[in-house]
């Protein structure tokens, strides 16, 4: 495979002194609470690899650096305060050998592993937990692998989404991959927990175009597809990999796209008919042709002049061909959008997918934003839903008063269904949200740095609008989306809760499918070493 980021050899000359000062710098409540962590590294240097030393891979509270590793992958501002549990290490893998080692001696010690890639993970349950833990951090393990001529490419879950697009797009003009428009977030979290994008409705989910993967069990084994068998690589193919191993890399199929594709934005408030067109949306969006991709996004707009709010949607839009074609297609299915060739964006479909994500691009610099791995964070509260039929005028209007009544930065981002989405059988891939579905919704709230002191209010403002959306989307049970980590939904309390605790939160993830996840998982990982808050639980009798 080929790298696209270079180990830092210095470490590597300087590992025996590294280790001498990790050594004597280990916090002394490690050493005076629990007998474990302080056996922790001595265990690492014992497993490790003669070949690739993993001291350079660790780093503790001591370390200068160690803010700014721990630091560097939060995404959520509000897992980022002096009064939250920090891991008592950080193991940043660069080689597979370290993760080999840190199963090895964290079952060894009991001790508590949290696996991050991205940060994305909107509980943060990768990078923070309620018990002492430490995190296997896979940012360095991101090399991507692109056969053209095979149309596929193995891409190690350390790498971002957006540095998989880069390099396909290096590759080739017409080759892409359905997944996410968000350009930081971590491959890892993004396709074990099943993955959606722009492209969904003509290509299906991220998970629906895996081949293989590699990943490293409870016992150390490092496996591909073959090894672990069909039941485990459907486990981790949309049912959350670090329930079951650490995942290193994923065989990806790529998808043949035009060279043309456009992005296009529409936005209309309730005096322009906002209502009306949001009430087709739900009529038309589903059922579009299955290269149209059209968001609508619902939030509330402050006329600054006259102090007034009014309802406001924005119509965001991808299509796989060019402007004129799209235009045509809305204009007999949508006529109601309005949508003008003027509104479009005719581009590649890498620079649509950007777009998609943010018009705001640095000196016109798509590779900037494709390979930023620093994005603007802030604090934030994410819910989901599905609906499972089209909400009345009178309900939209209902739900902009709400939202208005709530006063706050909510918004709520419908995704549309259909296409391929719906051929697929529910129980193709642990995400079972397929046929018979409109949209999934997104809710989202964001506050900044000077607004944290409303972290509760806005958290509040969130559950609210959730609970008034309760008559208009799925019930039994209420569904809701893996990679929208939902803490409200039902806590495993230090990863070591009941499998009773697990379902209150795995049957809306996963529907039917949820026992069979526990039924592998039980086999695969009985003492349940993999877990987390919202992990897949293990069957009672194996504990």
């Amino acid at each position: 495979m080929a790298n696209i980021s270079k180990s830092p050899n210095l470490l590597l000359i300087f590992a025996p002194l590294i280790f001498l000062l990790l050594w004597h710098s280990w916090p002394a409540y490690a050493l005076s609470n629990n007998p474990s962590p302080h056996d922790f590294i001595p265990c690492l240097l014992e497993n490790s690899h003669p070949s690739h030393p993993i001291s350079p891979a660790i780093f503790t509270p001591k370390n200068s650096t160690f803010s700014s590793v721990l630091q560097s992958y939060i995404r959520n501002l509000r897992f980022n305060t002096s009064s939250t549990r920090k891991p008592f290490l950080i193991i940043t893998a660069l080689h597979e050998s370290h993760i080999q080692a840190a199963i090895v001696c964290a079952r060894k010690l009991h001790l508590q592993m949290k696996i991050r890639s991205g940060g994305h993970d909107y509980e943060g349950v990768s990078y923070v937990a309620e018990v002492p833990f430490f995190i296997l951090d896979m940012f360095n393990l991101r090399k991507i692998d692109i056969d053209i001529e095979k149309e596929t490419a193995w891409v190690q879950t350390g790498a971002t989404l957006g540095e998989v697009y880069y390099n396909i797009a290096q590759r080739s003009k017409i080759h892409g991959y359905p997944a996410g428009v968000c350009p930081t977030v971590g491959v890892g979290g993004h396709i074990s927990g099943g993955g959606y994008g722009s492209m969904m409705r003509k290509f299906g989910l991220t998970v629906d175009n895996l081949d293989d993967a590699l990943m490293i069990d409870v016992n150390g084994r490092l496996l591909d597809r073959k090894a672990m068998g069909e039941d485990l690589f459907w486990a981790i193919s949309g049912g959350g990999g670090a329930s079951y191993g650490v995942v290193l890399a994923y065989k990806i199929k790529l998808v043949r796209v035009p060279e043309k594709a456009t992005f296009f934005s529409v936005q209309r408030t309730m005096e322009q008919n906002a209502l009306l067109i949001a009430s087709k949306w739900q009529h038309v969006a589903n059922k579009l042709d299955d290269d149209v991709f059209l968001r609508l996004v619902m939030d509330v707009k402050n006329d600054t002049k006259t102090g007034n709010k009014t309802g406001r949607a924005t119509f965001n839009g991808f299509y796989l061909g060019d402007s004129e074609n799209v235009v045509s297609i809305l204009g007999k299915s949508f006529p109601e959008l309005g949508l003008k060739k003027s509104d479009c964006n005719e581009t590649s479909w890498i620079k649509a997918t950007v777009l998609f994500w943010t018009t705001n691009i640095p000196n016109g610099s798509y590779d900037s934003v494709l390979l930023t791995r620093t994005p603007t964070v802030n604090y934030l509260k994410r819910k989901s839903d599905y609906v499972k039929k089209p909400i009345t005028k009178k309900g939209l209007e209902s739900i902009w008063g709400r939202m208005m009544e709530l006063d706050g930065p909510l918004r709520l981002t419908f995704n549309p269904y259909g296409g391929r989405m719906a051929q697929i059988p529910e129980n193709a891939s642990p995400f079972p949200h397929r046929a018979g579905n409109l949209a999934l919704i997104q809710y989202a709230i964001d506050w900044n740095e000077s607004q944290k002191g409303l972290t509760n209010k806005y958290i509040g403002l969130t559950r609210k609008l959730y609970q008034y959306m309760t008559p208009f989307v799925s019930k039994n049970p209420r569904e809701a989306f893996y990679n929208y980590k939902d803490l409200d939904l039902g806590i495993n309390h230090n990863g070591k809760g009941s499998y009773l605790e697990g379902r209150a939160y795995g049957v809306k993830y996963f529907k039917g499918n949820f026992n069979r996840l526990v039924e592998i998982k039980t086999r695969v990982d009985p003492a349940n070493f993999f877990r987390n808050e919202q992990s897949i639980p293990v069957y009672p009798h194996h504990l």
